[in-house]
């Protein structure tokens, strides 16, 4: 059985964001799908390693988080017989996107989301299968066990398949482009809007790293290996990240100032985690601008909430 395909969906820079190709036999699927911009691609491989549309069986999204997920239902149109495989909190935005659209058109506007994500619609419900924690799906010589990962996002799971004894990770198990990897290798968590939960998140890292087999596939970006010592790396900034949900919470910061008050703090710690491996550039530090971003406005978006409760 073949490794995965990787497919690198110059998603805003190149290795930024993957969908992979699985093969097996005269079958295929796909996990992942990043945009509609992205389908081409996709197709694109699958015809390389020579099958055809009507030969996908599956299309898996790991969440539904646009970058993941937004070019679902151009890629259920071009494979005809596929079955969508989806978390059930994810699966009732693909039946009905328009409040994921909606949200997503108030934060880029209108003229910036059909550049990243062109057009989004309904994928029929017959279509699409949800799956529960710890559910095995059987395609082929494979198994597919499903595991609920929350802490990135309510609607997460991750996919670990018996083929290639590793697992699909989305963004539960963090992020890790190889173009910032040297001798000390440099993972991060997602801890984007608005789902973070630092005892969810620790629990999913820890639960990928016991899986059988020592190999992710992360959406952003490709394999990873020696997971155990990059789960005690990336719990090492969910610990960062909770003490500063606190800390802004209990700041005389504004509600409105929180988010560049958290990302004071993230870019101190992304410039030293990069001044530690010679990586301080300007390139470098826009690649993660995005991620140092949506980390300030996830961990702002916690400390408001808890302000709001009163704990």
């Amino acid at each position: 059985m073949s490794d995965p395909i990787l497919i690198d969906c110059d998603y805003i820079f190149p290795q930024f964001a993957a969908a992979y190709l699985l093969v097996e036999g005269d079958r295929a699927a796909f996990v992942e799908n990043n945009t509609t911009h992205a389908v081409p691609r996709l197709m694109q491989a699958l015809q390389r390693a020579g099958r055809k549309p009507e030969d996908v069986d599956y299309v898996v999204i790991t969440h539904v988080h646009l970058d993941h997920a937004g070019g679902t239902s151009a890629l259920m149109r071009a494979c005809p017989r596929a079955t969508l495989i989806a978390h059930p909190r994810a699966a009732r935005h693909i039946k009905d996107p328009t409040k994921l659209i909606a949200g997503a058109r108030a934060v880029y506007g209108d003229t910036r989301f059909e550049k990243l994500y062109g057009q989004i619609d309904a994928v029929a419900e017959s279509r699409i299968r949800e799956v529960a924690d710890d559910e095995v799906i059987r395609w082929g010589q494979r198994e597919w066990r499903f595991l609920h990962t929350r802490g990135h996002a309510k609607h997460h799971f991750c996919l670990w398949d018996s083929a290639v004894q590793g697992t699909f990770t989305g963004d539960a198990f963090g992020i890790f482009y190889p173009c910032l990897q040297t001798a000390t290798p440099f993972i991060f968590p997602s801890t984007s809007p608005t789902d973070f939960e630092p005892d969810e998140a620790r629990a999913a890292i820890k639960r990928v790293a016991s899986l059988p087999g020592d190999r992710a596939f992360l959406t952003h970006y490709g394999e990873l290996r020696q997971l155990q010592a990059r789960a005690l790396d990336l719990i090492d900034w969910i610990d960062f990240s909770q003490a500063l949900v606190e800390k802004a919470r209990d700041s005389d910061e504004p509600d409105a100032g929180l988010t560049a008050f958290c990302l004071q703090q993230i870019d101190a710690r992304f410039r030293a985690a990069l001044e530690k491996r010679g990586l301080m550039r300007a390139d470098n530090w826009e690649l993660l601008r995005i991620d140092r971003e949506l980390n300030a406005a996830g961990l702002a978006h916690v400390a408001r909430a808890q302000r709001t409760a009163g704990t």
